[in-house]
């Protein structure tokens, strides 16, 4: 069985008494790049049918698959897959769980979370303090928690699992004292927090020069918030592909790509309250299982993109 995104409607309602009829796969993911978010989901998806995707700021559901033969009594371990795209991009939609799901017998859950400027803007103190994206992350495992039971998955068997970004967004759940006995397993493929550059403590330079494409001034980060909350969803997707966050260029060592304001996970004293350095030279995280590597050709999906 496979319940399509919980965010929709009921779109068919009962198949047999206690079950449910597949919900078509929905498209809908969180504001980022239109063409390069397409062009990244049909690079990844495994499935035969292509996905014309819409975005929109209502984007916060999740998907879940079950194997075929679930019972009432079924309690299952549970799977909860984090996208990557550099927090700026990607979404849940392009991600089949199915064969995971039923090869082997787990409860596969795939969330989505805010990305780029309404996920991960910060001004450094109470007026913006950032990471929302994260905080989404946080509230669908509570989701899960609450929840899992009534789709044959066991609360008490919960494995996050991520790949770039969504890998370096579990190595920040296992740091997080938000996360604590949310899950019980971790694995990051090609992403960790300790990466440089991916959590900062400073987020002036970013702040910055996000007011001056958004036409906001920075006389204090009270005005530069309320001035960005009166910015429509155009406009601020608008603000977010000036910055060109994500690229062939993104990785080069010049000074000016050095200099490109980048939206990472930052230290806020709620979600992280110190360093990951810090916090794992203290060993004061969450004690779980954790596999950490590297996938087979990360990122190489790019290179037929990349002109001579």
């Amino acid at each position: 069985m496979i319940l399509g995104d919980l965010g929709e409607p009921e779109k068919p309602p009962f198949d047999a008494p206690g079950t449910f009829l597949p919900n078509p796969v929905s498209g809908v993911w969180c504001s980022q790049d239109p063409v390069t978010g397409q062009m990244l989901s049909d690079f990844f998806t495994i499935r035969k049918e292509k996905i014309k995707l819409q975005f929109s700021e209502d984007c916060l559901y999740l998907n879940i698959y079950t194997p075929a033969d679930l019972t009432k009594r079924s309690s299952l371990p549970v799977m909860v897959w984090i996208h990557g795209g550099r927090l700026v991009m990607g979404g849940a939609s392009t991600y089949d769980g199915l064969a995971l799901s039923a090869h082997e017998n787990v409860v596969v859950v795939t969330i989505q979370y805010r990305l780029g400027i309404w996920g991960f803007f910060s001004t450094g103190d109470e007026h913006s303090q950032g990471n929302w994206g994260h905080l989404d992350q946080v509230a669908a495992l509570h989701w899960v928690q609450k929840n899992i039971a009534h789709f044959g998955g066991d609360p008490g068997s919960v494995t996050i699992f991520g790949e770039s970004a969504g890998g370096e967004s579990v190595s920040v759940l296992v740091l997080s004292p938000l996360a604590k006995n949310l899950f019980h397993r971790a694995i990051s493929e090609s992403g960790v927090a300790f990466t440089a550059g991916l959590v900062q403590k400073d987020m002036k330079a970013a702040m910055k020069k996000i007011a001056v494409l958004a036409g906001c001034k920075t006389i204090t980060s009270a005005v530069l918030v309320h001035c960005l909350r009166q910015k429509t969803e155009d406009e601020l997707l608008e603000v977010s592909l000036k910055m060109n966050f994500f690229g062939p260029d993104s990785f080069s060592d010049t000074k000016e790509v050095k200099n490109r304001a980048f939206l990472p996970t930052v230290v806020d004293g709620v979600l992280l309250l110190k360093m990951p350095e810090e916090i794992l030279a203290e060993q004061d995280f969450n004690t779980v299982p954790y596999i950490v590597g590297i996938n087979k050709q990360e990122f190489g999906w790019i290179i037929p993109t990349v002109r001579k």
